[in-house]
């Protein structure tokens, strides 16, 4: 072979090893699962200019590639970017955050994409090797901190999120592309099998359900469920939004509204151009993110807006401990679509959803994922069920709040210790005003017992008597107050050789009186000696380890405002008040040290929401527990020695 046959061989196999597209197909090629790539194809310098090069902005342009190569279809696929650039993603083609959020979006902590228009990605066996069925790919455009060209901004990891696979280790190629290859984990369990058409549905704190019930080919009928499965969670006025992904538009409703009624987008629109017989004055809402709220109860029995099971409760959804039949909220929408959607076949359910209520858990809602369809007991044909066209599943789950948002909070009290531990400064949050002359660090002072019953701006001078009796500081400035719409007072009664008790008393400072209120007390070493509560109805839960459920008996279930005093002029305000005593056995809990500290919650919700513990005990001294009638003993004697 001649000189120059070996230099032509060299030369062409040298062009195509560095041909990234041909290097990547031949990856893509050798994947047996689902291939996933990530590549960066460009940034440029964005202003303002600043000195500190690490804070410089750039922009980005990527695209993230997902291709099914296995021989099972993948459903709702999921991939994790490991962003680490503080970038900023601004929009994504074809996919949305995982989570729920909207962009733009921070993501510099990396995020979870998953499909929108394209979620299911089927087999080359299924389609003949169609990539239109089998590949995604996501144009995605964002800015970034401190990563200036020619450097190029790679994220830390990509990997497929789904359960039931498992991803190698990613490769790179040159300096702008890495991928993984990601196949099915043997050893992993899932509920899914290859023969089924839908995910299963998944648990969590709050579900909702998007049925489709009926279906047209301008527009559908959708019945939208509200679930509550936390015992502990709550929602008050609900109100539910979501985003529209095609220019939908609702034009009727039942069970439910919408906080806004306004069809102007819709008359100066595109959906106004296409549908112009329609008459726009009877559309309830057009806009791309509309607020539906719940209808008091007055309006069940509507012909036009009523008779839907589970509506009509002004938006209160109780956790399933306390009713089961108050635990789910439903409404119906008529919504129309727009082309190039318009058969009965084409449905997509709205995007980012997000619940809200008053004095509630926040929520974090999830994409919606396509479930098997609901079944329903058929009015018509009573053994029979009817079953939804198509249903999408969307689930929330209860976030951690930061202290500065709790609503609630507690003090501490015991028959051992004069002086109340209060609820903590600025517990649920403090006044920015710069007038402000309190101090939102100091520690809360301790109270003599009646000052509970006075609002916060009143016990100044009571806080200052008490500090000087028991020869306490007084700071300066004095501490601010715990800005909570509800306080309670736990305070423990009695401590015997065989049980004690506590006496819980709940204080309503707020304008708003609490209907069907209820609490929760997680009690770790005391729980289990739980035996009765006396003014209320209570229970130890199951499903929540060592917790006490408490709820109003019925005709006193209402926690009402904050009243004038009787004499307006002089008297301080009064709260609402509901008090019981709760007794427990020890039994159960050989070795509790009641006094000690045992006798106090670790948690303690009101409505479903946490509220802020005092970060201190009642003090006490050493003491040595007597049976009740040796109690009795010593009184009896100590009487005889006064009177003698």
């Amino acid at each position: 072979m001649s000189m120059h046959v070996h230099v032509f061989v060299f030369l062409t196999l040298a062009i195509f090893s560095a041909t990234p597209s041909m290097s990547q197909s031949q990856t893509a090629a050798s994947c047996n699962g689902i291939f996933v790539s990530y590549v960066y194809t460009g940034g440029e310098r964005l202003p303002p200019n600043v000195s500190d090069a690490t804070q410089q902005p750039y922009r980005f342009e990527s695209r993230l590639t997902v291709l099914n190569n296995g021989l099972q279809e993948l459903k709702s696929w999921k991939v994790f970017v490991g962003f680490q650039h503080s970038e900023w993603l601004v929009s994504a083609s074809n996919a949305v955050l995982a989570d729920g959020t909207s962009l733009p979006g921070a993501v510099g902590n990396g995020t979870v994409l998953s499909g929108s228009t394209v979620r299911d990605l089927k087999t080359a066996v299924a389609t003949a090797g169609d990539l239109t069925q089998m590949q995604v790919q996501v144009d995605m455009v964002g800015s970034l901190l401190g990563v200036a060209p020619p450097s190029v901004p790679m994220p830390r990891s990509v990997n497929l999120t789904n359960d039931g696979f498992v991803c190698g280790q990613p490769f790179g190629e040159g300096s702008n592309e890495t991928h993984v290859c990601c196949t099915s984990d043997p050893s992993s369990r899932t509920n899914t099998s290859t023969e089924e058409e839908f995910l299963p549905r998944e648990k969590g704190d709050l579900s909702i359900t998007y049925d489709i019930i009926r279906t047209y080919d301008s527009n559908y009928w959708a019945e939208v469920t509200i679930a509550n499965n936390n015992p502990l969670g709550r929602l008050d006025n609900w109100r539910l939004s979501w985003d529209w992904q095609n220019d939908e538009f609702i034009y009727t409703t039942k069970g439910a509204y919408p906080l806004k009624v306004d069809s102007s987008d819709c008359v100066f629109g595109s959906q106004g151009n296409f549908y112009k017989e329609l008459d726009f004055s009877n559309v309830l809402n057009c806009e791309r993110r509309p607020t539906i709220v719940d209808l008091p109860p007055s309006r069940f029995n509507d012909s036009e807006l009523g008779h839907i099971p589970f509506c009509c409760r002004n938006g209160t959804i109780l956790p399933p401990t306390m009713d089961p039949s108050m635990s789910a909220s439903r409404f119906q929408m008529q919504v129309f679509k727009m082309p190039p959607n318009l058969n009965r076949s084409t449905l997509a359910p709205p995007h980012n959803w997000e619940i809200k209520g008053t004095l509630n858990p926040h929520y974090e809602c999830g994409n919606p994922i396509r479930v098997s369809p609901t079944q329903s007991p058929d009015p018509t044909h009573s053994p029979s069920n009817k079953s939804s066209i198509a249903t999408w599943q969307v689930v929330c789950n209860i976030t951690n709040t930061n202290r500065e948002t709790r609503k609630c909070c507690v003090s501490f009290s015991a028959y051992y210790n004069e002086s109340v531990v209060p609820c903590n400064t600025c517990a649920c949050g403090c006044p920015s005003n710069p007038e402000r002359t309190c101090s939102a660090t100091s520690q809360a002072m301790l109270l003599p017992p009646e000052a509970l019953l006075v609002p916060f701006e009143n016990r100044t001078q009571k806080a200052v008597s008490w500090a000087e009796i028991k020869h306490l500081p007084v700071p300066n400035p004095m501490p601010c107050g715990d800005n909570c719409g509800v306080s309670i007072n736990w305070h423990v009664a009695t401590d015997y050789r065989k049980g004690w008790t506590a006496r819980v008393t709940l204080f309503n400072w707020g304008e708003t009186s609490f209907a069907d209120w209820f609490a929760a007390v997680e009690m770790d070493k005391a729980a289990k000696g739980f035996e009765e509560v006396y003014s209320f109805n209570g229970s130890l839960l199951k499903s929540v380890e060592n917790t006490i459920f408490v709820q109003g008996k019925e005709g006193l279930n209402f926690l009402v405002a904050e009243t004038d005093g009787s004499n307006p002029r002089k008297d301080p305000r009064v709260p609402g008040k509901q008090q019981s005593v709760i007794s427990f056995t020890k039994k159960e809990t050989p070795g509790i040290n009641v006094a000690g500290g045992d006798g106090f919650p670790s948690k303690v919700f009101f409505n479903g929401e946490e509220c802020s513990l005092p970060s201190v005990l009642p003090s006490s001294v050493a003491r040595t527990e007597v049976s009740l009638p040796t109690m009795m003993f010593f009184l009896i004697l100590l009487s005889i020695f006064f009177m003698s």
